[in-house]
C-alpha cells in the first residue's frame, strides 16, 4: 500500500486557476490518477497517467487541466485553469486505477481536497 497526501485545493472564482498535490509515501509503478465527486453525483475519473506516460482526461476538462508526475519527488500535479462551477468537487489522487465492470477505481486513495469553484 502506498499512502497519498494532497494538498492545493481551496475556492477561486470561476475563470481563475488552482493546482492540487499529491505526495506518495514512495514510489510506485502504477497508473495514477485524479477522481473527483461532486455533492450527489457519482465518483468520476477526471485525468489518468499511465506508467508509459499515457494522458487521459475526461471530456468536460480537456484543455482546461493538465495531469503531471514527477517521479524524482513522488508527487502527481492537477494543474487546473479556467475553472468553471461545475468543477466544484472534492478532488482524490488515486494510485494504481483499474477498471472493473467497465468503472475506474483505484487500490489506494488519498483523503482528498475541496475545490470550490464561485460564480
Amino acid at each position: 500500500r502506498v499512502h497519498l497526501g494532497e494538498s492545493g485545493g481551496g475556492s477561486v472564482q470561476a475563470g481563475g486557476s488552482l493546482k492540487l498535490s499529491c505526495e506518495l509515501s514512495r514510489y510506485i509503478n502504477c497508473d495514477m490518477g485524479w477522481f473527483r465527486q461532486a455533492p450527489g453525483k457519482e465518483r468520476e475519473l477526471v485525468s489518468m497517467i499511465s506508467t508509459a506516460g499515457i494522458i487521459t482526461y475526461t471530456d468536460s476538462v480537456k484543455g482546461r487541466f493538465t495531469i503531471s508526475r514527477d517521479n524524482t519527488k513522488n508527487t502527481l500535479y492537477l494543474q487546473m485553469s479556467s475553472l468553471k462551477t461545475d468543477d466544484t468537487a472534492v478532488y482524490y489522487c488515486a494510485a494504481c486505477v483499474y477498471y472493473s465492470g467497465g468503472r475506474p477505481s483505484a487500490t489506494d486513495w488519498g483523503q482528498g481536497t475541496q475545490v470550490t469553484v464561485s460564480s
